[in-house]
């Protein structure tokens, strides 16, 4: 098959105008195109008179090796890359012991499934409930305020993406192909196969929760053990190596493999880590605000007269601004035609995050407004930045009320420097509900200082983005984990700790559902090269 890349065309096209570019870019008749797929459809917005589609398309020829010898000059015609997933490595008969995986998100998930469709028969010990049961604890906390520490929007089968906005892309360099694994496998657990060619593809809660289930099902019946409420306490480690995991039950499960995907905000097992030895050192995150703006402004803003083109869907939005303070400001995590929702795991504590679910129709668009930081901003030891994070969102806590409602405040008065009292024309979407008062004191005064200037500044980009009514709302810390766990960049273990094999969000090698599921495909693989090369 070959691959023609960069096929434009308008966005209310005729369907025979997709069959007739390709004729066109190949230089050939009707009769000697057999067949196509689209591969990839994205959009170009940036002349909102003229919006167009772009698509990548994989096609067949009579004789491919003749037409490609005579398009050698022809830019965007390639053949089609392999992109089929090979397995590694399958288990031997004379397995000993089964590797262990901390952790059901999206790198769990799939490194999971990659061990069991190996036939390493993987056990995943998960400190949460199973899906439908999370679902309503974390409901629980949005609309009773009452929080189970073990089964929130951080903690449970699916991980903290499952109440997201399910985005499924990501920018990291994938030479492998292994997000189409991902994506392929998302689809036959129940995701629309669009997933597998729009430019953004994304699911939404309510759908990633059956696809969960069903992921969950194929592991079990290949012969994975799926354990929930099993928190683990302990890491047992002799010798500078792994013997196996201690839970807090009590019980002790022998491994000499044991995957750590434990996401951002296990921060109890980071401790228990930096405590038992475990390399990890501090690094940057960013923390600042949530901002909703009527979801029909940012629209209007991005397509101007095709707003609501089914096509287009929901607008979003990617901001940066460098302060004069030497600060980076950027929006984070957008969610067109979402919610804002709370997050936290810890009592006592407020956190947001945002959530859409497939359809973006909601009323407001939401995404976190957020400020770099470093470690020099909050010195000391690796968990260092734990204790930075809770404090601000015990602050915002202490600022909502103390009944886990949020601080909000308007834009224009954050801006102005003035309180404000209740909400305007922008309704605020998070539960259990939003204070309206002073957001100045719920960050430090450099983000604070940085974010008052990148607001005006983003609406240079955006007409409206710093509308007066427009909401923000505290605090969004959790936009990545505040702590490194390296390891080697062959084997993928620790460097001190040989079986154990860091992984995903908590340990800072990915960054959302896609990137995540990427390198739990990449740590399973090095998992079974070990266990086969070990002769075990």
């Amino acid at each position: 098959m070959l691959r023609l890349t960069e096929v434009k065309l308008p966005l209310d096209h005729p369907e025979a105008a997709l069959r007739a570019a390709i004729l066109a870019r190949l230089r050939i008749g009707a009769d000697e195109l057999t067949g196509f797929t689209v591969f990839k459809r994205s959009y170009d917005a940036r002349k909102r008179s003229a919006i167009c589609l772009i698509y990548s398309v994989d096609v067949e020829v009579r004789d491919e090796a003749a037409l490609l010898a005579r398009l050698k000059d022809v830019p965007h015609v390639q053949p089609t890359p392999d992109m089929a997933y090979r397995f590694v490595a399958q288990a031997p008969a004379d397995l000993a012991l089964r590797p262990v995986i901390i952790g059901m998100g999206p790198c769990g998930i799939l490194a999971a499934l990659i061990l069991a469709q190996s036939g390493f028969r993987p056990i995943v010990l998960e400190r949460g409930k199973a899906v439908r049961e999370r679902t309503k604890d974390t409901w629980g906390l949005w609309r009773k305020r009452v929080l189970n520490p073990e089964s929130n929007v951080q903690f449970g089968e699916g991980g903290a993406g499952t109440f997201s906005d399910g985005k499924l892309y990501s920018q990291i360099k994938d030479p492998k192909h292994y997000g189409r694994k991902v994506l392929t496998e998302f689809v036959k657990a129940g995701a629309p196969e669009e997933i597998l060619y729009v430019s953004k593809p994304h699911i939404g809660t309510f759908r990633l929760v059956g696809m969960v289930e069903k992921m969950r099902t194929e592991i079990e019946s290949l012969g994975g053990e799926i354990r929930f409420q099993s928190r683990v306490d302990d890491l047992v480690i002799e010798d500078g190596r792994v013997r196996g995991v201690r839970l807090a039950s009590g019980e002790f499960i022998a491994a000499d493999h044991v995957v750590l995907a434990v996401g951002h905000s296990a921060r109890d097992t980071f401790r228990m880590l930096h405590e038992r030895g475990v390399y990890m050192e501090a690094k940057p995150f960013s923390v600042g605000f949530r901002i909703e703006h009527p979801q029909s402004l940012i629209d209007r803003s991005r397509f101007g007269d095709f707003a609501g083109h089914p096509l287009l869907g929901a607008a979003d939005y990617k901001l940066v601004h460098h302060a004069r303070n030497g600060r980076s400001v950027y929006s984070f995590c957008m969610c067109p035609g979402g919610t804002v929702v709370a997050a936290t795991s810890e009592e006592g504590r407020v956190v947001t995050n945002g959530m859409s679910q497939y359809s973006r129709n909601e009323r407001n668009a939401n995404a976190g407004i957020v400020v770099g930081i470093s470690p020099e901003d909050y010195p000391g030891h690796p968990l260092a930045g734990v204790e930075f994070q809770r404090h601000w969102e015990s602050r915002a806590y202490e600022l909502g009320g103390g009944d886990y409602s949020a601080p909000g405040q308007l834009v224009g008065d954050f801006i102005a420097g003035r309180p404000s009292s209740h909400e305007g024309e922008v309704l605020p979407s998070y539960t259990p509900g939003v204070r309206f008062g002073d957001l100045g004191s719920a960050l430090p005064d450099y983000a604070i200082t940085a974010i008052r200037e990148a607001l005006p500044a983003f609406d240079r980009q955006i007409r409206g983005f710093a509308m007066h009514d427009a909401v923000l709302t505290g605090v969004e810390t959790r936009t990545s984990s505040p702590i490194r766990i390296k390891r080697d960049p062959v084997s993928y273990q620790s460097l001190n700790t040989v079986g154990l094999y860091p992984a995903g969000e908590g340990a800072s090698y990915a960054g959302g559902i896609l990137s995540a599921a990427v390198d739990g495909i990449e740590v399973a693989e090095a998992v079974a090269r070990s266990i086969v090369g070990a002769g075990n």
